[in-house]
């Protein structure tokens, strides 16, 4: 190993585990009485030992989150309107990277005219992936092999597993942290059964808080 490598090896070692990207933990799925609420044990985790580990340790996490307001072909159901009480995310914003990136489907790939724009009247959803990849390469970096992105959120099955699959697909080595996410339903269970079961398990790993904080 020449020293570039070894320099690039110490780099990624120390990278390891601190690329996080957040998906739609917004109050309309967060917080009772929200348009798309189910108890879910991960938002418990998340604000109780993840944000502070965050807090913590000065990390940070780049954050996805969703404009759901209508038109949107194929849904009927308006959630997280800008604005609104439900559109608002459960993060600190010292814990965000930014800009965040919002999206209107269940892939992040999907945006609109005046996404994230209160007063501006929604357009038909598009796809963006381009632009996409250039916030990736903000966020967490180019696609490298060596280069590990954590998701957590909401759900498992559905916009995380949408996230997982594009940024699969984009060559990045995609982990779950099992503890800091949910399925819709919010049943163990049928969580369990996600995570350990294709179609997840095509596109990502799963790890623990314990691969975290031992690393």
């Amino acid at each position: 190993m020449d020293r570039t490598q070894a320099v690039l090896f110490c780099y990624y070692k120390h990278m390891k585990y601190q690329n996080f990207i957040s998906v739609d933990l917004q109050r309309d799925f967060t917080d009772q009485g929200g348009g798309a609420y189910k108890p879910r044990p991960a938002v418990d985790f998340i604000t109780t030992t993840l944000i502070p580990y965050f807090q913590k340790n000065s990390l940070k996490t780049a954050e996805i989150i969703s404009d759901y307001r209508l038109p949107r072909l194929g849904d009927r159901r308006a959630l997280c309107a800008p604005g609104s009480c439900g559109y608002e995310s459960i993060l600190p914003d010292n814990i965000k990277k930014q800009p965040i990136w919002i999206k209107c489907m269940n892939s992040p790939i999907w945006v609109r005219d005046n996404i994230g724009n209160a007063t501006g009247q929604p357009g038909i959803p598009y796809q963006d992936g381009p632009k996409f990849q250039l916030w990736l390469d903000q966020m967490v970096g180019p696609m490298n092999k060596m280069l590990e992105v954590i998701l957590f959120g909401l759900t498992s099955d559905c916009c995380v597993l949408s996230t997982a699959q594009e940024l699969s697909w984009r060559g990045y080595k995609i982990l779950i942290l099992k503890e800091a996410v949910d399925n819709a339903s919010g049943d163990q269970k049928e969580k369990d059964m996600i995570l350990n079961n294709p179609p997840l398990k095509n596109w990502a790993s799963i790890i623990s808080w314990n691969d975290i904080i031992n690393s």
